[in-house]
């Protein structure tokens, strides 16, 4: 399959007619520009939802230089755990919205280009894989329904748009470096050619790291967080008739050393998409793509610093595509109707060693295959100042073929389970209403419902973070959001935008690490995380000095009767109350560039018995561009200006620290 659909991708790209520009006009309007590269436009109905977008500027001017660095600018986006993706375990790096945490899966959907992005046995991002430069723009819609955009879109959406040849230039190209020797550098060529445009590029990341480990509970096994990383891919859009093809393919692996020496971990990728999209009367955009993933993890004892536990094949594929069509008719109606699919399969292979005598003292075998078959009809309707949208989705999900299996030193079988077959509908809806007041002001509010499978992950893989065990669990439901919203955008003078969102949303069996025992715990279904709270967004922007500032103030709790009952009332692992980013930039002349962000998280439990804290962080990150010839620049940024021990992980003391004050300079062509 996975050669079938590589042939078929490079056969469509061969076969295609002489590429495009990044402009072209469209058929049914030639007053209308499109921009070739993107799929259908937004709907009326869009700003009903709360929407944050992150722009190109906030993109390429970030401290780290990494992804999930700029979508912490949206206050109310967070990991399972502070880290980054030079020094967290790949698999605790799901993404969520409104403190909608509790465990490492993602329940944000997370798309580029359309194509979800998320692990197919995990759920995790490969944020790594992603490199901020080749992106145009971010769109997080926190809340908002699983709609049009998939099952998965638990709490929200993060749809990530990738950059056209025009915004990247012909030739774009960075190399840094920080005090400690890591190194960065990355490369793309966007050359415009006939009536499309190709992009080649690739990145590579690589470091000794830093201590994760405080000073003062360091020994002779502790190491630093080394990573080496990389990514490779190609993107070509073209316009073939009416039609604009958009093919992309994307390779990257990505090692990485925690904590102590020998702790290895390991990720990597290759996917391909294929979009074909047709904007005359009838509109359609066509997605099929293909996803192939490992995963590696060694744990080492705490105590002896010897490997117990070796997680050395995790393959797992996802195969899916998506339909959408909006007939003509008329101003006033956009109509969708669409559907998508999605296939993920996955196996676990791990080894278990004695920490005494290094014997190995079990074989653990498991995987399954999850797939969602998706329907949905949307409809916005505009009248005069007021948008009216709604829609409905009903998805048909399977969780089939699962199975553990456990074979002890000696080879015999002392564990076989196969676990039953199981499928239902779910349906979802949602319906929001925009009402223009005048130029100044707009009132929305929405309501909705989404829901989330539980992922290979947590239904068959258990796990250790030495020495407390999380047990999977088969017979897990999937988790079902209910919210409501209603905000406020105002735009009181040009270049100034405020708005203002109150939300309450409920996820009803929400799936968390519950304790069972001391160093034991289980993957169980919640009766219910409820979590309403504010959220607050502002930009100015005047031409030289733009402003941009995200604030989330969120009341959360565990709703838990019977096994969940001690834990009802306490805040969910992982959330924090508050949290807030302001980033304050000037262009003193063109190409040249100077900001600074501010960034608070609020505090945190490490678990689900509020206890084991991890305190509240503020960070201070600085970035500055200089021009020195042509489309050479020169490049600095520091992380963490104040060196803020920023606790990631406390578990019963012992503690790990994210990114210490970090300085790179470099160099840039053509940004």
């Amino acid at each position: 399959m996975k050669i079938l659909l590589l042939a078929s991708t490079a056969a469509c790209l061969f076969a295609a007619p002489a590429l495009a520009q990044d402009t072209a006009q469209d058929d049914t309007d030639p007053n209308v520009i499109v921009v070739l590269g993107q799929g259908l436009p937004d709907t009326p109905g869009t700003p009903a939802y709360s929407t944050v977008e992150i722009d190109r500027e906030q993109l390429v001017t970030t401290a780290s230089g990494r992804l999930e660095d700029a979508l912490g600018n949206v206050a109310g986006f967070q990991q399972f755990r502070r880290s980054d993706s030079r020094s967290a375990n790949p698999s605790a790096q799901g993404a969520t919205l409104r403190a909608l945490g509790g465990n490492a899966s993602s329940r944000a959907l997370v798309l580029l280009d359309g194509v979800p992005v998320g692990d197919p046995f995990f759920g995790y991002i490969p944020f790594s894989a992603i490199a901020p430069e080749r992106l145009g723009t971010i769109r997080v819609t926190r809340g908002g329904g699983s709609g049009p955009f998939g099952g998965g879109a638990l709490a929200g959406t993060i749809a990530l748009e990738s950059a056209d040849a025009a915004t990247l230039g012909l030739v774009q190209a960075s190399a840094l470096a920080n005090h400690r020797g890591d190194t960065e550098l990355s490369a793309s060529v966007a050359p415009e050619l006939g009536d499309g445009y190709a992009v080649i590029h690739g990145r590579w990341d690589r470091g000794d790291g830093f201590f994760t480990t405080p000073r003062n509970q360091r020994m002779p096994a502790t190491a630093r967080a080394s990573y080496d990383g990389w990514s490779a891919g190609a993107r070509i859009v073209q316009q073939v008739g009416d039609l604009e093809v958009q093919a992309r393919a994307l390779a990257f692996a990505d090692d990485r050393v925690l904590r102590f020496e020998g702790a290895d971990s390991s990720i990597e990728g290759q996917d391909v998409s294929l979009r074909v999209v047709s904007r005359g009367p009838w509109q359609v955009d066509a997605i099929a793509y293909g996803q192939w993933r490992n995963f590696t993890n060694v744990v080492i004892s705490s105590t002896r610093f010897v490997p117990v536990l070796d997680q050395k094949d995790t393959p797992a594929s996802g195969i899916g595509g998506k339909l959408e069509v909006r007939p003509p008719l008329g101003d006033a109606h956009t109509l969708r109707l669409g559907a998508d699919y999605r296939r993920s399969e996955g196996d676990l292979f791990e080894d278990a060693f004695s920490a005494f005598t290094g014997a190995r003292t079990e074989q653990r075998f498991a995987g399954g295959v999850n797939t969602d078959l998706g329907l949905y009809v949307e409809d916005d309707w505009e009248l005069g100042a007021l948008t009216l949208t709604g829609g409905v989705r009903a998805d048909r999900y399977t969780i089939r073929e699962g199975y553990y299996r456990a074979l002890n030193g000696a080879g015999t079988v002392i564990q076989d389970d196969a676990y039953a077959d199981r499928s239902d509908w779910e349906v979802t809806w949602r319906a929001g209403a925009l009402y223009r007041a005048s130029d100044a002001l707009a009132v929305r509010g929405a309501y909705y419902t989404s829901f989330r499978l539980p992922t290979l992950n947590e239904l068959y893989r258990p796990f250790v973070v030495f020495p407390v065990t999380t047990l999977a669990n088969a017979a897990l439901d999937p988790e079902r959001l209910e919210g409501w919203e209603i905000g406020l955008d105002l735009t009181p003078a040009p270049g100034l935008r405020l708005a203002a969102t109150y939300f309450d949303n409920t996820v009803e069996d929400a799936i968390a690490n519950v304790t069972l025992a001391p160093n034991l715990r289980e993957r169980r279904n919640l009766d219910a995380i409820e979590a309403n709270g504010v959220e607050f967004a502002a930009s100015f922007d005047s031409g030289l000095l733009s402003l941009n500032t995200t604030l989330a103030i969120t009341d959360a709790e565990v709703v838990g009767t019977g096994f969940a009952a001690p834990l009802d009332g306490n805040r969910p692992a992982q959330v924090p109350e508050f949290a807030a980013s302001l980033t304050a930039a000037y262009e003193f002349v063109a190409g040249g560039r100077l900001s600074a962000t501010l960034r608070h998280v609020g505090e945190q439990f490490e678990g689900d018995q509020e206890d084991d804290a991890l305190p509240a962080a503020t960070t201070i990150d600085l970035f500055g561009q200089v021009p020195l010839w042509r489309d050479l620049s020169v490049v600095g940024r520091v992380e963490n200006l104040t060196d803020e021990d920023v606790v990631t992980r406390n578990q019963g003391g012992s503690i790990d620290l994210g990114a210490p004050r970090t300085v790179w300079l470099g160099l840039r062509w053509g940004y």
